[in-house]
């Protein structure tokens, strides 16, 4: 049986929008135990870090890298204490779940999972959080966390944001539709496979996100999944702070995790960027827990 550990990151640092610090407890009240219980999957709550208030601290302190990147230095605190819990999970035979958060918490299950491992990564995510300090046109971390674990920039020569067992051959990214110059330069230049919106639309979330687990699993011992819930469309999940239109729609989504499933392949994985105070009767909560449960292998029969 499948042993999952839930490890909760209740951070809204790398966001612009505060509540999103509420996800954690958002997506358990939405039953995410009891949804993975009902996929077989034998669930251990960790609980959640210790994560100081963002009005608390001041988004401008000096930070362990240079650039115009707000709470970078309460970033690097949470993502390490993370990078940890993640590292120990699987130590113990256990897949962890990182529960955010903004999507931030990304660099921290990241490095943890590629602690003692090469991985891959399937970025699941309307955008391509491929941003650095220096190219950021808002500051924001949430945007960073896959250029911060590629050790990009100002992140390379940083002791809490590289995960040297990660390389941009084996990540992937499906259904972008929000991309900043920048991170399409880059995306270009490093070789990413990615997918946009329109990718799904002419070929299929089938064919599209067999594609990308096939990429991300290339001759690496594990993958791990990044499930941005602004990923879908706000009409079937609105309780996110960066919604998109034109995003996948609810029964795409469940065929993408069940794929993910079916791939053998889940090293580790989160679900970030729930905010329950834009949210309509926590349903964008409960949708994470539903999803989830169809990565660890629910099925209707």
């Amino acid at each position: 049986m499948t042993r999952v550990r839930i490890i909760g990151a209740p951070t809204d640092y790398g966001a612009n929008r505060r509540g999103v610090d509420m996800g954690p407890s958002a997506i358990r009240y939405g039953g995410l135990a009891d949804e993975l219980a009902g996929a077989g999957v034998d669930v251990v709550d960790g609980g959640d870090l210790t994560v100081p208030r963002a009005e608390e601290r001041d988004p401008e302190a000096e930070a362990p890298a240079t650039g115009d990147a707000k709470f970078l230095k309460e970033t690097a605190d949470v993502c390490r204490r993370l990078a940890d819990e993640v590292s120990g999970a699987l130590a113990d035979g256990a897949v962890p779940l990182a529960l955010g958060g903004d999507h931030s918490i990304a660099i921290g299950s990241l490095v943890g999972s590629a602690r003692e491992a090469e991985i891959g990564a399937v970025w699941f995510d309307a955008h391509a959080d491929l941003n650095t300090p220096s190219t950021t046109p808002s500051g924001n971390v949430h945007g960073m966390p896959l250029a911060a674990a590629l050790g990009i920039d100002e992140f390379a020569d940083t002791d809490w944001a590289n995960a040297p067992g990660l390389s941009p051959d084996n990540i992937a990214l499906v259904g972008l539709r929000s991309v900043d110059d920048a991170e399409v330069e880059l995306i270009r230049e490093r070789g990413f496979t990615a997918y946009t919106m329109s990718d799904i639309d002419e070929r299929g979330i089938t064919e599209v996100t067999e594609e990308a687990l096939a990429a991300a699993a290339d001759g690496v011992d594990g993958v791990h999944v990044s499930l941005d819930l602004d990923w879908l469309d706000p009409n079937e999940a609105p309780g996110v702070g960066t919604p998109v239109r034109g995003g996948v729609t609810y029964r795409e989504a469940h065929s993408a995790m069940e794929l993910v499933d079916e791939a053998d392949c889940l090293r580790s994985m989160e679900l970030v960027e729930v905010n329950p105070t834009l949210d309509r009767n926590n349903e964008t909560a409960a949708l994470a827990t539903e999803l989830a449960a169809s990565a660890f292998g629910k099925r209707v029969i």
